[in-house]
């Protein structure tokens, strides 16, 4: 949730950050019409309340009867007004910071860096689901008569170099002070909507259970940001790390026709998820720290990649500022997304009422904190940068080596 004194202080601030997003200026006119009628209204309700108290006097009976009159439809008009004007609040992203890249989709995204060589073949190199053909460490075509398209088996050694890299990922992360979480998969609906995660169009890509009125997450990150719902820190606690492991579940929306074959776009996948609660003059260093842990864990299994800060128009719905780090798969001669990495600042803790308690002038005071979210490991787009990497000739697969002694061998033949 977007601060509503931000909207009223600095409009055109406002404004250019949703023209910047792709999205209607027209959002702030409506939204500071309607907020100026719910406070005017707010002003009224509170006098009449007021003078509600005051006529308690059982001698003025009759004049406080006259006040109650009046105040009910003020209290209805008030709540009507007050539901108008959440809905519209609901409708605002997070404002980008000042110099994020301005452009309308990913392809004005802004490339920092390459890192690591790209493997050279004396063969051409072949796509993942080509190497495991003869493998069936991924069988997709028994997952769809069991469950449909877009979910796949993970067999056999795949299933070790999974949990290999859970193993790294965790052992890393709690080494950089990360609290290891194994969040719920399902997650009311007020606590979706604080999370921001039902605005825009991305209610479309979560799955809904009706009867029970929840839904399934799409990452580990939507339930370790919850964690500290409705609760205050102490700022000598900050930042408060945690490093999460779960099954997470996308429709996949919008995305029909788009890699139907293989893992790389599934309804249901595994991830490692990093979450920082930070205070606000330390969330931007704390962003490039969590963006410093994916480059590690990259360099560590020695995969090439580069890292992307994403667009004005090509950003999250919560973010401020995101990263993503694109992986290079040779059997496709192109990079793709692996990871993404982003600063919410205190978009989320807002909807979820995510504070911290600090010492100011021998005063106590409570503010929101920046909350932060980055991906360790996509399991599944892991996997497939591992195949395409290391692959050989005869399709067999090199273990990296930071995850031979877990795996227990050096080459899947």
């Amino acid at each position: 949730m977007l601060d509503p004194n931000r909207i009223r202080k600095n409009p055109d601030e406002v404004k250019t950050a949703l023209k910047n997003r792709g999205l209607s200026v027209k959002l702030v006119d409506d939204f500071l019409l309607i907020d100026g009628e719910w406070r005017a209204a707010n002003v009224e309700v509170d006098k009449l309340r007021a003078g509600q108290k005051r006529l308690s006097s059982p001698l003025i009976v009759e004049e406080a009867r006259k006040n109650k009159e009046t105040l009910r439809p003020k209290e209805k008009e008030l709540a009507a007004l007050a539901a108008k004007r959440g809905a519209l609040l609901e409708e605002f992203p997070n404002i980008p910071f000042s110099d994020v890249p301005v452009g309308k989709s990913e392809k004005d995204n802004k490339v920092i860096r390459e890192k690591g060589a790209r493997p050279q073949f004396s063969f051409k190199p072949r796509e993942y689901m080509e190497v495991d053909a003869a493998k069936k460490m991924i069988d997709t075509e028994r997952a769809s008569k069991v469950s449909g398209s877009r979910f796949g088996y993970l067999v056999g050694d795949a299933v070790l170099l999974e949990f290999a890299l859970v193993r790294l990922a965790f052992e890393k992360l709690v080494s950089n002070g990360f609290i290891p979480v194994i969040p719920p998969v399902m997650i009311r609906p007020e606590a979706y909507k604080g999370m921001g995660r039902l605005a825009g169009d991305q209610k479309e890509e979560r799955y809904y259970l009706e009867k029970d009125d929840i839904y399934l997450v799409g990452s580990s990150e939507h339930t370790l940001g919850p964690l500290h719902m409705g609760e205050v820190l102490d700022e000598k606690t900050l930042p408060r790390r945690y490093a999460g492991f779960s099954t997470c579940f996308r429709r996949e929306a919008g995305s029909y026709g788009k890699d139907t074959k293989g893992i790389l776009r599934v309804h249901q996948f595994d991830k490692v998820e990093m979450f920082s609660f930070a205070k606000p003059e330390d969330s931007d260093n704390e962003h490039k720290f969590l963006l410093s842990c994916q480059e590690e864990l990259m360099n560590e299994l020695e995969l090439p990649y580069r890292v992307v800060e994403i667009c004005t128009g090509d950003m999250g719905w919560t973010d401020a500022r995101q990263y993503d780090i694109e992986v290079w798969l040779p059997g496709q001669n192109q990079y793709r997304e692996s990871h993404s990495c982003s600063n919410t600042t205190d978009f989320q803790a807002r909807g979820i009422s995510a504070r911290y308690k600090e010492t100011r002038d021998k005063r106590q005071e409570t503010s929101y904190l920046h909350m932060l979210n980055a991906t360790a490991l996509a399991i599944g787009r892991i996997l497939i940068a591992i195949i395409e990497n290391y692959q050989t000739e005869k399709s067999a697969i090199k273990v990296p080596k930071a995850l031979q002694s877990y795996v227990g061998k050096e080459e899947i033949s």
